[in-house]
C-alpha cells in the first residue's frame, strides 16, 4: 500500500493499483481516492468525498460532480458474479451530498439527489433524477428522463426539457466552481 497526502486529500494505491486523476480534477481537501479509479477531466470531488475501489474498480468521467460527503464504493466477484460490481459514472453526472453510490451505472447527464442511496446492480438512464433521500434497491433500472422517489424508490414522472437543461446548468456549475477551489486550495 502506497500513499500520498497533499491538502489532507489521500491518495492511496492498493493492491497494485493507484488512483488516476486528470490534472484538471478539482479533489477537495478531506478526500480520500483509494484503489483502482480514474478520474476524468474538469470533475470536482467536494469536500469529505471516499471513493474507494479496493475491490472492483471506479471510473467518474468527465464534468461529473460528486458534492460534499458522498461514499462511492464497489464490490467485488463473486461466485454468482465474477464480474463484481463495478461503479461507473458516466460524463456530466451530479450526485448530491451525502449519496451513497455503490456498484452501480450512471448514465451521462444522470441526477442523484442529496443522502440519495444507489445500490449494486442499478442503473440510472441518460437525464433521469433519483431523488433526494431516495432507495435504490438492487438491481433496479431508472429509464432515461424519469424521475424516481422514495423508499423503495418508485418511477414518479417524466423529466422535461427544462427541467433537463436544468441539470445541464447544474453541471456547467459545477466545473467553474470546482475550477474556483481549485485554484484557492492550490493557492
Amino acid at each position: 500500500m502506497t500513499r500520498e497526502r497533499s491538502n489532507d486529500v489521500s491518495i492511496i494505491s492498493v493492491n497494485g493499483k493507484t488512483p488516476q486523476i486528470d490534472p484538471s480534477a478539482f479533489i477537495a481537501p478531506g478526500c480520500r481516492i483509494i484503489g483502482d479509479v480514474v478520474i476524468g477531466p474538469d470533475v470536482s470531488i467536494w469536500y469529505n468525498c471516499v471513493l474507494r475501489a479496493d475491490v472492483s474498480h471506479i471510473v467518474v468521467g468527465a464534468r461529473s460532480n460528486i458534492q460534499d460527503g458522498s461514499v462511492v464504493h464497489c464490490d467485488g466477484p463473486m461466485p454468482h458474479r465474477p464480474e463484481g460490481f463495478p461503479t461507473i459514472i458516466g460524463e456530466d453526472v451530479l450526485i448530491g451530498h451525502m449519496a451513497m453510490v455503490h456498484g452501480c451505472t450512471l448514465s451521462d447527464r444522470a441526477f442523484v439527489g442529496l443522502k440519495a442511496t444507489v445500490m449494486n446492480g442499478c442503473r440510472i438512464g441518460s437525464d433521469a433524477m433519483l431523488a433526494a433521500g431516495a432507495l435504490l434497491t438492487e438491481n433496479k433500472e431508472i429509464p432515461a428522463r424519469e424521475l424516481w422517489a422514495g423508499s423503495p424508490a418508485r418511477r414518479v414522472r417524466e423529466i422535461d426539457d427544462a427541467q433537463a437543461a436544468g441539470m445541464q446548468l447544474g453541471v456547467a456549475h459545477y466545473v467553474m466552481n470546482g475550477r474556483m477551489h481549485k485554484a484557492a486550495v492550490e493557492g
